[in-house]
């Protein structure tokens, strides 16, 4: 039997109440540790979203990551998506070193909009964006919430979700298509 191995379970980085996360940060602040916030749905996570949390946490001192929920990823990215349920996103993320906790993001209008109620609550000092993923106006109001915007360069030159699943769409449909034209 491992010693204090309930404080070793990765499954406890997952705070999904941002009043207990707020506070969390708070304490974290308090003696002066640097907290970092980066969002996104982490879906089929890749070498790219892991390379991307590594420079995330070299932002600062504890990193934050808000998961989209299956809801908001639906409303933003269509009905297919996503390809992994949340309590298993999040689970995933738990099993990475350099993410501290992890929180459901809910907060999205019936557009997909992020409406920054993370963002509000623990009010990070740095908040890590990949280029492109918002709009400049969307950039300017994340600035007024936390103390420093960094965009980072996306981490994967030929990986990305949308690809990968594009890819095994179309070969799975490529053989498909193959079998019909034998059969007939």
């Amino acid at each position: 039997m491992e010693l204090n191995s309930e404080k070793r379970n990765p499954l406890r980085k997952i705070v999904t109440d941002y009043e207990t996360l707020a506070k969390a940060v708070r304490g974290l602040k308090a003696v002066n540790y640097k907290i970092v916030l980066t969002v996104g749905s982490w879906d089929l996570l890749h070498i790219g979203h892991v390379r991307y949390l590594f420079k995330a946490k070299e932002q600062g001192d504890i990193l934050v990551v808000g998961t989209d929920t299956d809801r908001a990823i639906k409303l933003y990215k269509g009905e297919l998506r996503p390809i992994v349920p949340q309590e298993e996103r999040c689970e995933m993320l738990s099993y990475q070193s350099c993410v501290d906790f992890i929180t459901l993001l809910d907060d999205v209008d019936k557009k997909g909009g992020w409406q920054y109620g993370l963002l509000k609550k623990i009010k990070p000092d740095i908040f890590v964006a990949v280029e492109d993923s918002y709009p400049k106006e969307q950039l300017e109001e994340i600035k007024k919430h936390c103390g420093k915007l960094v965009v980072l360069p996306r981490q994967a030159e030929n990986t990305s979700t949308s690809k990968m699943i594009q890819q095994t769409v179309k070969k799975h449909l490529e053989k498909m298509y193959n079998l019909v034209d034998k059969r007939s």
